[in-house]
């Protein structure tokens, strides 16, 4: 199997913690500058304009968001023996960090290191029955002492912390697995829609927006959103996968290799009704196998994007993926594939009778 995955390799493999996203910007800019009119809001988020035959008044303007930023850490202290404390930048749970691989990205370059903690050895009985937190955790980097880690190395308080895992194509081929997915496919997947958008005839404005901050608190959509006013919003991102040992049905949200996932709610927005109604019409007529889920844990960018200005009919829709929130998360292509075509033939479809009607 001859596929191309090299945007999503080299958008997983950038490191762009929140607060972080130049890397990831940088490649989106370089990927769509031939096609699109670029501008950027004052928080850092990035906006790609794709004007369509019909651009102008009355014809709507489509908002499809994906964040740039990943889940990582952030250099809190420095031991007196150079060891790192760090504090953690977005939801991480304690059981997901010890003894993995990190990069720390210094004023003086990269610098590899590794999770740590008190041996269970010598633990007490009591401890070693329990999950090590985060304030016990520290990041080997095999310096010596805390001035070899400053001056020699350039470790400074504030650095940023980002899980080490290289992008990999396994066994079965259709399957990948990287770190950062949550959320660099929503990134790929604008891109994608964007540059396919000029082998076919469409009157809407597209903005592919690469949103800053998402993992904490979904900040850049909220001025991104601001800044476009869409008429309506299709958030690109990740869908919860748990097709693993230990769920049970009546918990499953999403397979892989079953098409994408269409929320019909999260921790941050009830979707447009009518616009969900129209993603699994456009679904059916294109023969695009979908999921329905609900994530009532977590938010996404169509959380602030759809109470701008006077509300925006907006819908969620990911890319089945396991084990977010951890150092690696992995997908199946042909979920990433339908996701895209359904992204594409809903743009399509909404015309401006149709997205007039969302709110009718």
């Amino acid at each position: 199997m001859n596929r191309d995955n090299s945007l999503l390799k080299e958008l997983t493999e950038a490191h762009g913690i929140s607060g972080y996203e130049k890397e990831i910007r940088d490649i989106l800019i370089r990927r769509l500058k031939a096609e699109t009119n670029i501008t950027r809001d004052r928080m850092g988020s990035v906006i790609f304009e794709k004007k369509g035959g019909g651009s102008g008044p009355g014809f709507p303007k489509i908002m499809l968001p994906g964040h740039m930023d990943e889940i990582g850490f952030m250099v809190r202290y420095i031991t007196e023996e150079g060891f790192i404390k760090f504090i953690p930048v977005g939801g991480w749970y304690d059981q997901v960090i010890l003894a993995q691989k990190v990069i720390i990205k210094t004023g003086k370059g990269d610098i590899t290191g590794v999770v740590g903690s008190k041996p269970p050895h010598i633990m007490t009985a009591e401890e070693r029955t329990k999950v090590v937190e985060k304030k016990d955790m520290f990041i080997d980097i095999g310096a010596s002492s805390k001035k070899e880690a400053e001056e020699e190395f350039g470790v400074t308080p504030g650095d940023p912390i980002v899980p080490d895992c290289p992008f990999t194509v396994m066994k079965n081929k259709k399957i990948l697995m990287a770190k950062a997915f949550d959320n660099r496919i929503g990134c790929a997947l604008f891109v994608e829609v964007i540059k396919a958008l000029k082998k076919t005839g469409h009157k809407n404005t597209v903005y592919g927006v690469g949103t800053v901050q998402e993992e904490v608190g979904c900040r850049g959509a909220k001025t991104s959103a601001f800044s476009v006013n869409p008429d309506v919003c299709l958030v690109a991102e990740v869908a919860i996968a748990n097709d693993v040992p230990g769920t049970t049905a009546d918990n499953m949200s999403c397979k892989l290799g079953k098409g994408p996932g269409i929320s019909i709610l999260d921790g941050s927005m009830i979707p447009n009704i009518k616009l969900r109604e129209l993603a699994l019409s456009v679904a059916k007529k294109h023969k695009v196998p979908v999921q329905l889920f609900s994530m009532p844990g977590g938010g996404t960018d169509g959380g602030p994007a759809h109470v701008n200005a006077g509300g925006v009919p907006s819908l969620y829709i990911g890319v089945p993926t396991r084990y977010i929130h951890t150092h690696v998360g992995i997908i199946n292509t042909d979920d990433y594939d339908n996701t895209l075509k359904l992204m594409l033939e809903m743009v399509k479809a909404l015309d401006a009778k149709t997205v007039k009607g969302l709110t009718e």
